[in-house]
């Protein structure tokens, strides 16, 4: 109070005016992302909207015939639709189980010197740039895909199930081990886990014998696009889920281990659903760089524009919505906004709609964890 009476009444406005102008500076700050985005609809809505008033909806969203450059074009997007899903699925089906478990490796499992080395050479995977990850899948892993596809999906197979069967049948042993007597929990893990094992290599057995005996006409294919995005999203999932299940803490973590439970245990029952929030979100991330990814899927998913028989099979080409528009955006009548032209537009504007809707999912769930939390 004696400071203020001090103060002359100009300095005082002075300082008054000095702090809304920093109050006003940050909130344009703070407001200029969601200012973008809002520009980005308003634009993208603008040039999508005029190709609806002249095809409609319903070719666009339930057709097959995708052929704008004849005389009369035809836009049915659905081939491009299903493309696009099926290149994410097969992605996050690579990217998400082997994220979750590297993420739980590096938090809980590995020593901190492996550590140290491990987690720099996975988010090294996000420095390169995806226009080499897409001459690699095209020069390098679609000739062998087509070459030797049975021996690939079967190495692709072990990589993939081997560590999960691994972690499963130790989760397993573990959780069959605590409900026996404490003298017969060693040699009970022990037999649980040989017995669980032997299932688990006999599955793989048979497995690897079907996919041996499959050809694969091309290696441009959505099995190819597939295991690249998986790998591009990786070092997203990887590192956004560690950070999450690190800041669960220490005090579970012992408070859990103080009751007896296991490593298994803890891990399961306690820090992953503790850090579910952040585990989503990393998910949500590498869903949405699978989505995104244009390079990647321009060179390598072989662009056919027609659904793959059965609509699941991974080893046909297929088409996104990215690479349409990467590749049909040079051919496209920009001067006197053809139909062509606002397609591209439009099947912009469905990207934009369902990221903005797995970003609501995404933060609406992570809320109601929170919720949940408390």
């Amino acid at each position: 109070m004696r400071n203020e009476l001090l103060i002359s009444t100009g300095a005082r406005r002075f300082r008054r005016l000095g702090a809304l102008f920093g109050h006003s500076l940050l909130v344009a700050i703070a407001s200029s992302s969601i200012i973008a985005l809002l520009f980005i609809f308003y634009f993208i809505m603008r040039d999508a909207i005029p190709f609806f008033r002249i095809e409609g909806v319903k070719e666009f969203f339930t057709s097959t015939h995708w052929y704008p450059s004849r005389e009369q074009p035809e836009f049915g997007a659905l081939a491009i639709f299903v493309g696009s899903a099926l290149v994410t699925l097969g992605a996050s089906l690579v990217a998400v189980p082997m994220g979750i478990l590297a993420a739980l490796c590096l938090s809980d499992i590995l020593p901190f010197s492996a550590r140290q080395v491990a987690k720099p050479v996975i988010e090294m995977l996000a420095a390169i740039p995806s226009v080499v990850f897409g001459f690699f899948a095209l020069v390098v892993f679609a000739p062998l895909l087509q070459s030797h596809g049975g021996g690939v999906l079967v190495a692709g197979a072990w990589m993939v199930f081997a560590p999960l069967a691994l972690v499963a049948v130790a989760f397993a042993s573990d959780a069959a081990a605590s409900r026996m007597p404490p003298k017969a929990r060693v040699p009970g893990r022990v037999a649980v886990a040989i017995a669980l094992g032997a299932l688990s290599l006999a599955a793989l057995l048979a497995v690897s014998g079907h996919l041996g005996r499959i050809s694969v006409s091309t290696g441009t294919n959505a099995l190819n696009v597939s295991i690249i995005l998986g790998i591009m999203a990786l070092p997203t999932i990887v590192s956004v889920s560690e950070d999450a299940l690190n800041a669960v803490g220490r005090e579970l973590r012992e408070g859990s281990y103080a009751l007896g439970a296991t490593r298994a245990e803890t891990l399961v029952r306690v820090v992953v659903p503790a850090a579910r929030s952040g585990i989503l979100a990393a998910v949500i991330l590498g869903v949405m760089r699978a989505v995104g990814e244009t390079m990647v899927v321009w060179m390598a998913s072989g662009n056919a524009a027609r659904i793959p028989a059965p609509w699941f099979n991974l080893l046909d080409p297929v088409r996104t919505l990215t690479a349409t528009i990467a590749g049909d955006m040079g051919e496209a009548d920009q001067v006197t906004g053809s139909a062509r032209y606002h397609v591209l537009f439009a099947m912009a504007l469905c990207l934009l709609a369902f990221a903005f809707v797995m970003n609501v999912v995404s933060e609406y769930a992570m809320r109601r964890t929170r919720r949940k939390g408390r």
